[in-house]
């Protein structure tokens, strides 16, 4: 295990997380908000401490880097950056116990949304930008921002390909570019640019700025962080639409946008995972607005509530325009079904993810026909490209871990008393990182009751979920700490 090397790399991320800390400081600043300022000047000092320490103990790190240290370095990187990212909520007054600054810093850099304040709009400002930028620094990743901005002391050596694998979420990770940092490089630059992009048509919607910017990092983040106690009920339907438009975007592979701009038009539109994608989500709408029939007063009402909560639930946003209690059982089993789906692979959005749903059905169909006929020679195949057994092995553990892991979570935090209903949504909600659940942790509650044993847990869920399991689980394994 080579720590050195590791010890840099988490020094280096919480270089980035001081950096992006300053806009937020400069913000209360502006505001003359002095004990927020206070507070960002204290963390920044704590932040600057262990990078200096981190920093001057690896000094002389050697380059070898393998895939373990790679899920390690991921899963120890958004701890340490965690416990120190909540300290201005902490420091500030405004979350005064530790454990919930904690679960509601995690909640927004794994872009889950759930929180534990029962109001947002007396924050202060500088407060409320951090809390809604950590959706966007971890919507496509701090590492991938790293490998983007930075040759990580080596060049293209493999290891950017551990580090980014383990931080991206889907089945598999691969190159747009044949160079890592130009891939990680193209990702967020596409990222920036539909920021930019949502920014300008939420301004157009008569939005300030400030909301505008802040809404903009929790919908191309799919994070779903509100500015207003409402979350997003409260604005214009033309702002509602543009939220629907740009969750739906952000839900899709990035691959796609990059095929787009490089016209392979025809790549892009027999992606199978993009139409899974699209068809489940049009699907959805369909079937909800057909069980709301009569519910809101016009047809029009009715279908940008539909799709508002299938997009938000299903690129695991998290943003409410309505009470989705109120609904049907139908619609609402509808919704539940999304939050296990997710988004598609590569993209900001959470889930078990729409292309491992279509390699597990692929497979169950093959395994059905091995049954009709055993000497035939099977292979599984997506967009008309034959699947490494490997990847499919690897979705089978996944879907493994994951239903253990929800399971366990679910078993948990039952101790504390809530409904079934309550402990199962709010499992799903934080490990699938879509926030909002059902009943007590609906859209207009929060997760201030569970006791600090049950966020533990439920903390634990959102960063398994955000990194895809193993490079948390990794963590507890002693032969990833034993010398090679």
């Amino acid at each position: 295990m080579n720590y050195k090397m590791m010890g840099r790399f988490i020094g280096k991320i919480l270089m980035v997380e001081a950096v992006f800390m300053v806009p937020a400081m400069l913000i209360s600043l502006w505001e003359r908000e002095f004990a927020a300022v206070k507070a960002f000047m204290w963390s920044l000092a704590a932040i600057l401490l262990v990078t200096g320490l981190l920093m001057g103990l690896c000094r002389g790190s050697k380059n070898k880097f393998y895939a373990r240290e790679g899920l390690a370095c991921v899963g120890l990187s958004w701890i340490v950056m965690s416990l120190l990212g909540c300290l201005p909520f902490y420091f500030s007054g405004v979350i005064p116990d530790f454990v919930d600054a904690f679960f509601e810093i995690v909640s927004g850099f794994t872009t889950t949304g759930a929180s534990i304040l029962p109001g947002v709009e007396g924050l202060p400002k500088g407060i409320l930008y951090w809390r809604s930028f950590s959706h966007w620094l971890g919507g496509m990743g701090v590492l991938v921002f790293l490998l983007a901005v930075s040759s990580m002391g080596g060049g293209d050596n493999g290891y950017t390909m551990h580090l980014l694998r383990a931080e991206s979420p889907g089945p598999n990770v691969g190159k747009l570019v044949p160079k890592m940092r130009k891939t990680a490089g193209i990702l967020y630059l596409i990222y920036i640019l539909l920021t930019v992009l949502d920014v300008f048509f939420l301004v157009l919607g008569d939005m300030s700025l400030f909301e505008a910017v802040c809404t903009a990092f929790g919908t191309v983040g799919t994070g779903g962080f509100g500015i207003r106690n409402d979350s997003i009920s409260s604005f214009s339907p033309y702002i509602q639409n543009v939220c629907t438009v740009f969750m739906m975007l952000c839900g899709v592979n990035f691959t796609c946008f990059y095929l787009l701009l490089i016209r392979q038009f025809k790549s892009v539109f027999r992606d199978e995972e993009l139409r899974l994608y699209l068809g489940v989500a049009l699907g959805s709408v369909l079937l909800i607005v057909l069980n709301l029939r009569g519910f809101y007063e016009t047809l029009g009402e009715t279908v940008r509530h539909a799709a508002f909560q299938v997009a938000t639930i299903m690129t695991t946003t998290g943003y409410a325009t309505t009470d989705y209690e109120l609904w049907p059982g139908f619609s609402k089993a509808i919704l539940l079904g999304l939050m296990i789906i997710g988004a598609s692979a590569g993209s900001t959005g959470g889930g078990f993810k729409c292309g491992r749903v279509l390699l597990v059905f692929k497979s169950l169909r093959r395994s059905v026909q091995k049954i009709v006929h055993p000497q035939k020679v099977q292979v599984v195949r997506v967009n008309g490209q034959p699947i490494d057994e490997k990847v499919i092995q690897n979705t089978n553990a996944y879907l493994a871990a994951y239903a253990f892991a929800v399971s366990l979570s679910f078993l948990l935090i039952s101790v504390d008393g809530f409904s079934i209903t309550t402990n199962l949504s709010a499992v799903l909600a934080c490990f699938n990182n879509i926030g909002p659940g059902f009943e007590m942790v609906g859209p207009t509650c929060n997760f201030a009751g569970y006791s600090t044993f049950s966020k533990l847990v439920l903390i634990w869920d959102m960063l398994a979920g955000r990194l895809e399991i193993f490079p948390i689980l990794i963590l507890f394994s002693r032969t990833t700490w034993a010398h090679r």
